[in-house]
Protein backbone atom coordinates (compact mmCIF):
# COMPACT_ATOMS: atom_id res chain seq x y z
CA UNK A 1 0.00 0.00 0.00
CA UNK A 2 1.15 3.61 -0.52
CA UNK A 3 3.08 5.19 2.32
CA UNK A 4 1.10 7.45 4.63
CA UNK A 5 -2.21 5.94 3.50
CA UNK A 6 -3.47 5.56 7.03
CA UNK A 7 -7.05 5.42 8.27
CA UNK A 8 -7.82 7.66 11.24
CA UNK A 9 -10.84 6.87 13.38
CA UNK A 10 -11.37 8.77 16.60
CA UNK A 11 -8.17 8.39 18.63
CA UNK A 12 -6.83 5.53 16.49
CA UNK A 13 -4.79 5.21 13.31
CA UNK A 14 -4.67 2.02 11.25
CA UNK A 15 -2.94 0.77 8.12
CA UNK A 16 -5.34 -2.13 7.53
CA UNK A 17 -8.76 -1.12 6.23
CA UNK A 18 -10.39 -4.48 6.83
CA UNK A 19 -12.43 -4.81 10.04
CA UNK A 20 -13.34 -8.35 11.03
CA UNK A 21 -16.04 -9.67 13.36
CA UNK A 22 -15.68 -12.47 15.88
CA UNK A 23 -19.03 -14.27 15.74
CA UNK A 24 -20.30 -17.40 13.99
CA UNK A 25 -17.00 -19.32 13.83
CA UNK A 26 -17.20 -23.06 14.50
CA UNK A 27 -14.42 -22.79 17.08
CA UNK A 28 -12.51 -20.01 18.79
CA UNK A 29 -9.12 -21.30 17.58
CA UNK A 30 -10.48 -21.12 14.01
CA UNK A 31 -11.52 -17.54 14.65
CA UNK A 32 -8.02 -16.71 15.81
CA UNK A 33 -6.49 -18.22 12.66
CA UNK A 34 -8.88 -16.28 10.43
CA UNK A 35 -8.13 -12.99 12.17
CA UNK A 36 -4.43 -13.56 11.64
CA UNK A 37 -4.89 -14.40 7.96
CA UNK A 38 -7.03 -11.31 7.37
CA UNK A 39 -4.27 -8.93 8.40
CA UNK A 40 -6.85 -6.84 10.22
CA UNK A 41 -5.96 -4.53 13.09
CA UNK A 42 -9.50 -4.03 14.38
CA UNK A 43 -11.80 -6.81 15.54
CA UNK A 44 -15.41 -6.24 16.53
CA UNK A 45 -16.97 -7.85 19.58
CA UNK A 46 -20.70 -7.97 20.31
CA UNK A 47 -20.88 -6.82 23.93
CA UNK A 48 -24.14 -8.53 24.85
CA UNK A 49 -22.86 -11.89 23.62
CA UNK A 50 -19.53 -11.86 25.44
CA UNK A 51 -18.65 -12.66 29.02
CA UNK A 52 -16.98 -9.48 30.26
CA UNK A 53 -17.20 -10.07 34.00
CA UNK A 54 -16.66 -13.72 35.01
CA UNK A 55 -12.93 -14.30 34.52
CA UNK A 56 -13.24 -17.95 35.55
CA UNK A 57 -15.06 -18.89 32.33
CA UNK A 58 -13.54 -19.10 28.86
CA UNK A 59 -14.30 -16.11 26.67
CA UNK A 60 -13.58 -15.24 23.07
CA UNK A 61 -11.52 -12.36 24.48
CA UNK A 62 -9.04 -15.03 25.59
CA UNK A 63 -8.38 -15.70 21.89
CA UNK A 64 -7.80 -12.07 20.91
CA UNK A 65 -4.31 -10.67 21.36
CA UNK A 66 -4.91 -7.16 22.72
CA UNK A 67 -1.34 -6.19 21.81
CA UNK A 68 -2.01 -7.06 18.17
CA UNK A 69 -5.65 -6.06 17.71
CA UNK A 70 -7.75 -3.10 18.77
CA UNK A 71 -11.14 -4.25 19.99
CA UNK A 72 -14.14 -2.37 18.65
CA UNK A 73 -17.14 -3.22 20.85
CA UNK A 74 -20.48 -3.14 19.15
CA UNK A 75 -24.08 -3.03 20.28
CA UNK A 76 -25.21 -5.85 17.96
CA UNK A 77 -28.52 -7.37 18.96
CA UNK A 78 -29.91 -4.16 20.46
CA UNK A 79 -33.35 -3.04 19.33
CA UNK A 80 -33.79 0.16 21.34
CA UNK A 81 -31.86 3.16 22.59
CA UNK A 82 -31.72 2.05 26.23
CA UNK A 83 -30.08 -1.30 25.43
CA UNK A 84 -27.59 0.25 23.03
CA UNK A 85 -26.52 2.81 25.61
CA UNK A 86 -26.27 0.19 28.34
CA UNK A 87 -23.95 -2.06 26.35
CA UNK A 88 -21.80 0.79 25.07
CA UNK A 89 -21.22 1.95 28.64
CA UNK A 90 -20.53 -1.61 29.81
CA UNK A 91 -17.93 -2.04 27.08
CA UNK A 92 -16.18 1.19 28.05
CA UNK A 93 -16.03 0.09 31.67
CA UNK A 94 -14.93 -3.48 31.00
CA UNK A 95 -12.60 -2.98 28.03
CA UNK A 96 -11.27 0.48 28.73
CA UNK A 97 -12.12 1.87 25.29
CA UNK A 98 -13.98 5.06 24.39
CA UNK A 99 -15.20 4.00 20.97
CA UNK A 100 -18.11 1.84 19.89
CA UNK A 101 -19.86 0.61 16.79
CA UNK A 102 -23.43 1.71 17.38
CA UNK A 103 -26.05 -0.69 16.07
CA UNK A 104 -29.75 -0.28 16.82
CA UNK A 105 -31.86 -2.69 14.79
CA UNK A 106 -35.46 -2.38 13.65
CA UNK A 107 -36.73 -5.95 13.90
CA UNK A 108 -35.29 -9.47 14.26
CA UNK A 109 -36.38 -10.65 10.81
CA UNK A 110 -34.80 -8.07 8.50
CA UNK A 111 -32.09 -6.89 10.93
CA UNK A 112 -32.24 -3.52 9.21
CA UNK A 113 -31.11 -0.49 11.23
CA UNK A 114 -33.64 1.65 13.09
CA UNK A 115 -32.69 5.15 11.91
CA UNK A 116 -34.37 7.41 14.45
CA UNK A 117 -33.27 5.46 17.51
CA UNK A 118 -29.76 5.13 16.09
CA UNK A 119 -29.60 8.92 15.77
CA UNK A 120 -30.95 9.40 19.29
CA UNK A 121 -28.44 6.98 20.82
CA UNK A 122 -25.59 8.53 18.84
CA UNK A 123 -26.26 11.99 20.25
CA UNK A 124 -26.15 10.68 23.81
CA UNK A 125 -22.94 8.71 23.31
CA UNK A 126 -21.17 11.62 21.62
CA UNK A 127 -22.03 13.83 24.62
CA UNK A 128 -20.54 11.15 26.87
CA UNK A 129 -17.23 11.30 25.02
CA UNK A 130 -17.50 8.21 22.81
CA UNK A 131 -16.11 8.02 19.30
CA UNK A 132 -19.10 6.46 17.57
CA UNK A 133 -19.07 4.44 14.37
CA UNK A 134 -22.71 4.47 13.36
CA UNK A 135 -24.26 1.55 11.46
CA UNK A 136 -27.02 2.67 9.12
CA UNK A 137 -28.90 1.95 5.91
CA UNK A 138 -27.61 3.09 2.52
CA UNK A 139 -29.75 6.24 2.71
CA UNK A 140 -27.54 9.27 1.91
CA UNK A 141 -29.79 11.63 3.89
CA UNK A 142 -29.65 9.52 7.05
CA UNK A 143 -25.90 9.10 6.65
CA UNK A 144 -25.51 12.89 6.57
CA UNK A 145 -27.71 13.29 9.66
CA UNK A 146 -25.48 10.88 11.59
CA UNK A 147 -22.35 12.71 10.48
CA UNK A 148 -23.83 16.05 11.54
CA UNK A 149 -24.72 14.58 14.93
CA UNK A 150 -21.07 13.76 15.57
CA UNK A 151 -20.39 10.26 14.23
CA UNK A 152 -16.68 9.54 13.88
CA UNK A 153 -17.57 7.23 10.99
CA UNK A 154 -20.75 6.32 9.17
CA UNK A 155 -21.19 2.64 8.27
CA UNK A 156 -23.80 2.07 5.56
CA UNK A 157 -24.81 -1.50 4.84
CA UNK A 158 -23.98 -3.13 1.52
CA UNK A 159 -26.99 -5.42 2.02
CA UNK A 160 -28.74 -6.92 5.07
CA UNK A 161 -26.61 -8.42 7.83
CA UNK A 162 -25.38 -11.91 7.03
CA UNK A 163 -27.15 -12.01 3.66
CA UNK A 164 -24.02 -12.27 1.50
CA UNK A 165 -25.76 -10.29 -1.25
CA UNK A 166 -22.87 -7.86 -1.69
CA UNK A 167 -23.27 -4.17 -2.57
CA UNK A 168 -26.88 -3.94 -3.73
CA UNK A 169 -26.98 -0.17 -4.24
CA UNK A 170 -23.55 1.12 -5.29
CA UNK A 171 -25.00 4.45 -6.42
CA UNK A 172 -26.22 5.28 -2.91
CA UNK A 173 -22.93 4.17 -1.38
CA UNK A 174 -21.12 6.43 -3.84
CA UNK A 175 -23.34 9.38 -2.93
CA UNK A 176 -22.73 8.83 0.77
CA UNK A 177 -18.97 8.72 0.21
CA UNK A 178 -18.91 11.81 -2.03
CA UNK A 179 -20.85 13.93 0.46
CA UNK A 180 -19.14 12.75 3.64
CA UNK A 181 -16.45 14.54 5.62
CA UNK A 182 -15.92 11.53 7.90
CA UNK A 183 -14.66 8.05 6.93
CA UNK A 184 -17.28 5.79 5.36
CA UNK A 185 -16.92 2.09 6.18
CA UNK A 186 -19.19 -0.33 4.34
CA UNK A 187 -20.67 -2.77 6.82
CA UNK A 188 -22.83 -5.89 6.35
CA UNK A 189 -23.77 -8.09 3.43
CA UNK A 190 -20.31 -8.88 2.06
CA UNK A 191 -20.27 -12.44 0.74
CA UNK A 192 -16.99 -12.80 -1.10
CA UNK A 193 -13.80 -10.97 -1.99
CA UNK A 194 -15.19 -9.20 -5.05
CA UNK A 195 -17.85 -7.52 -2.86
CA UNK A 196 -15.08 -6.09 -0.72
CA UNK A 197 -13.17 -4.87 -3.77
CA UNK A 198 -16.30 -3.15 -5.11
CA UNK A 199 -16.83 -1.31 -1.84
CA UNK A 200 -13.24 -0.12 -1.76
CA UNK A 201 -13.25 0.89 -5.43
CA UNK A 202 -16.27 3.09 -4.73
CA UNK A 203 -14.07 5.00 -2.30
CA UNK A 204 -15.04 3.48 1.03
CA UNK A 205 -12.37 3.99 3.68
CA UNK A 206 -12.82 0.42 4.89
CA UNK A 207 -15.02 -2.67 5.02
CA UNK A 208 -16.36 -4.47 8.06
CA UNK A 209 -17.52 -8.07 7.73
CA UNK A 210 -18.05 -11.22 9.74
CA UNK A 211 -20.27 -13.87 8.15
CA UNK A 212 -18.50 -13.75 4.79
CA UNK A 213 -15.39 -15.11 6.48
CA UNK A 214 -16.77 -17.08 9.42
CA UNK A 215 -19.23 -19.17 7.40
CA UNK A 216 -17.09 -19.67 4.29
CA UNK A 217 -16.15 -23.24 3.48
CA UNK A 218 -12.58 -22.36 4.43
CA UNK A 219 -12.67 -19.28 6.72
CA UNK A 220 -8.90 -18.87 6.88
CA UNK A 221 -8.53 -18.90 3.10
CA UNK A 222 -11.46 -16.51 2.70
CA UNK A 223 -9.92 -14.17 5.28
CA UNK A 224 -6.77 -14.03 3.17
CA UNK A 225 -8.86 -13.36 0.07
CA UNK A 226 -10.66 -10.50 1.84
CA UNK A 227 -7.32 -9.01 2.86
CA UNK A 228 -6.06 -8.94 -0.73
CA UNK A 229 -9.40 -7.68 -2.07
CA UNK A 230 -9.41 -4.78 0.39
CA UNK A 231 -5.89 -3.80 -0.61
CA UNK A 232 -6.57 -4.22 -4.34
CA UNK A 233 -9.78 -2.19 -4.16
CA UNK A 234 -8.05 0.61 -2.28
CA UNK A 235 -5.20 0.72 -4.79
CA UNK A 236 -7.63 0.77 -7.71
CA UNK A 237 -9.55 3.65 -6.15
CA UNK A 238 -6.39 5.65 -5.55
CA UNK A 239 -5.11 4.89 -9.07
CA UNK A 240 -8.35 6.01 -10.72
CA UNK A 241 -10.18 3.85 -13.22
CA UNK A 242 -10.42 4.74 -16.89
CA UNK A 243 -13.73 6.26 -18.00
CA UNK A 244 -16.38 4.00 -19.45
CA UNK A 245 -16.98 4.54 -23.18
CA UNK A 246 -19.67 3.44 -25.58
CA UNK A 247 -17.17 2.26 -28.20
CA UNK A 248 -13.79 0.61 -28.24
CA UNK A 249 -10.52 2.51 -28.58
CA UNK A 250 -7.24 1.02 -29.78
CA UNK A 251 -4.91 -0.22 -27.07
CA UNK A 252 -1.92 0.65 -29.26
CA UNK A 253 -1.34 4.19 -30.62
CA UNK A 254 -2.02 4.69 -34.30
CA UNK A 255 -0.17 8.00 -34.82
CA UNK A 256 3.51 7.81 -35.59
CA UNK A 257 3.57 4.09 -36.31
CA UNK A 258 5.90 2.66 -38.92
CA UNK A 259 4.16 1.74 -42.17
CA UNK A 260 4.31 -1.94 -43.03
CA UNK A 261 6.98 -2.96 -45.55
CA UNK A 262 5.59 -3.90 -48.97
Amino acid sequence: MPENDALKLGPYTFTSRLFVGTGKYDTLPLMRQALEASGCQVVTVAVRRVNLTDKSEESLLDFIDRKRYTILPNTAGCFNVADALRYARLAREALGVDWVKLEVLSDPETLLPEPLQTLEALKVLVKEGFSVLAYTSDDPIMAKRLEEAGAASVMPLGSPIGSGQGILNPQNIRLIIERAKVPIIVDAGVGTASDTAVAMELGAEGVLLNTGIAKARDPVMMALAMKHATEAGRLAYLAGRIPRKSFGTPSSPTAGTIAPTK
